[in-house]
């Protein structure tokens, strides 16, 4: 089959023991990881395209070029009162890759304490060292020089790291001129250099680690990674370019089993049935809308989009949280060059494309790398932090979920935990603000790690008389709604990312 996605008949035509829903960041490593028994035979459906050259994609110093483009599936939130009123773009990758084609490439891990948290919710063999040996397994870490580690404080433990995986990870070769003062500028206010956050803290200053392949200093993700190497393989079979409607459910001895998919496929429908298992890897917003298209969810939500209810869970869809995330944009000098000065100046940024191309170096390697996670204490009294904890505690009910007590505990108790994220680079990141011409700008980004905040994500109901009859499909975008701000949960995360701005702005 080489390296390209198959054709409509081969597909259907193909005698599966499992299929994949979406070839993704998940997907595309849940299908290579099953196609490695040659007794399997491995379907993967994926509704965008296969693109392995596209520079937006593979140049590191390009990234975000590719959002609110086809490669997007150009979601959007509700409008948010909490927000004024404001819907908030929702980037989710439409490609083979998923969001791993999309994303800035930052290879992070969070802290020992966050994954047990999974475990302690019932889910066994979730926790830190039950999953570590899977991070490693998935990477091949590529170590700077002692040279590299002590100019720009490039420090990891190759202990916590593998050696041997698909996702190529490493070190920028070359940093935009605020990275030089990140760290003596933390350390001034308090905040220690990580050696190691990888290794079960995340807690400090460092300077991230990015999925780039170090010798052709390209993107290195899911398509790439895991798909490209195993795509000639007889038993892993890709069809590009079909989005999934529906789940095909039959009804065994009283009970609904999944027997295929149902796809759209150059504007005409197709089916394919499946003797073994499923997997659903269609991301946060579409997993639960491709359970609702095929009649898993809350009736209510269902009967309104005219699905047939074959399953009753209210569960489907609910529990939606989200990072939330400020910029602040900082005027600096208009002689440093930044990657969004570039999209304004084509001789430089030929220049730039230029010695990439040919050198594999300059502006367009660089990525985001000037990191902090710090606990809310840093900046705000303990006694503080307790009394917020406290005071959600008695508004909880008896039937407080689990979540919202390990949630609460992170305020209640001295707990050292990366709560919120400070990312500095060169550029303006901010949707809002329009650059002027002519000035240059820096962005601090500021990222809520354990949101209270709490919505939801569901198929739209049919609301014009003239559509009573049909059912919601794929096509109809699904209700994103995170509730940013909203509630007591959403006025302590309000709370929070003020005070942290006031300390960003202090960095």
């Amino acid at each position: 089959m080489g390296s390209l996605p198959s054709d409509i008949e081969t597909f259907l035509s193909t005698n599966f023991t499992h299929l994949v829903i979406g070839g993704g960041t998940a997907g595309l490593v849940v299908a290579t990881r099953l196609a490695e028994n040659k007794d399997l035979v491995v379907g993967i459906l994926e509704a965008g395209p296969l693109d392995y050259d596209d520079p937006r994609i593979n140049v590191p110093g390009r990234f975000c070029e590719t959002l609110d483009t086809d490669y997007d599936w150009q979601f959007a939130t509700v409008p948010q009162p909490g927000l004024n009123g404001r819907a908030i773009p929702w980037a989710r990758g439409k490609v083979v890759g998923g969001s791993s084609a999309l994303n800035i490439m930052t290879w992070n891990r969070a802290c020992k304490e966050d994954y047990d948290a999974w475990e302690e919710l019932g889910n066994k063999g979730w926790g830190w060292d039950s999953l570590l040996p899977f991070f490693k397994k998935s990477e091949t870490l590529h170590v700077s020089t002692k040279e590299h580690q002590t100019i720009h404080q490039s420090h990891c433990d190759p202990r916590f790291h593998g050696a041997d995986g698909p996702i190529q990870t490493t070190y920028s070769t070359q940093y935009g001129a605020s990275h030089q003062h990140w760290h003596q500028t933390l350390g001034s206010l308090g905040i220690d250099i990580n050696r190691s956050h990888f290794s079960g803290s995340n807690v400090g200053a460092w300077t991230s680690l990015a999925s780039i392949e170090p010798d052709r200093r390209e993107r290195s993700y899911s398509a790439s990674a895991y798909y490209r190497p195993n795509a000639g393989k007889p038993n892993l079979v890709l069809l590009t370019g079909a989005t999934v409607q529906e789940l095909l459910l039959e009804s065994t001895n009283g009970e609904w089993v999944t027997k295929g998919a149902r796809f759209t496929y150059q504007g005409e429908d197709h089916s394919v049935n499946v003797h073994g298992e499923i997997v659903v890897c269609a991301g946060s917003v579409q997993s639960p809308q491709m359970l609702e298209l095929s009649g898993i969810g809350n009736p209510t939500i269902l009967k309104e989009a005219g699905i047939e209810v074959k399953v009753d869970n209210p569960a489907v869809g609910e529990n939606l949280q989200d990072h939330l995330m400020t910029c602040m944009v900082y005027e600096i000098d208009p002689s440093i060059t930044t990657l969004e000065s570039l999209r304004n100046d084509p001789v430089a940024a030929k220049e730039a494309d230029f010695e990439y191309q040919t050198l594999r170096t300059g502006i367009r390697t660089t990525v985001p790398s000037s990191v902090a996670y710090l606990p809310f204490s840093h900046y705000l009294p303990h006694d503080h932090l307790k009394k917020l904890g406290n005071s959600m505690l008695s508004a909880s009910t008896t039937t407080s979920s689990k979540r919202e007590e390990i949630l609460t505990r992170r305020f209640t108790h001295d707990q050292n935990l990366g709560q919120i994220e400070f990312n500095f680079d060169l550029g303006n990141y901010s949707p809002v603000f329009t650059s002027e011409p002519g000035k240059r700008y820096a962005t601090m980004l500021q990222i809520l790690q354990y949101p209270f905040s709490n919505g939801s994500v569901h198929i739209p109901p049919i609301v014009e008389k003239k559509e009573i009859g049909r059912r919601i499909n794929a096509d109809d975008k699904p209700l994103i709604d995170p509730k940013y701000y909203q509630g007591g949960g959403g006025s302590i995360d309000l709370e929070m990312m003020a005070s942290g701005q006031k300390f960003a702005n202090k960095i």
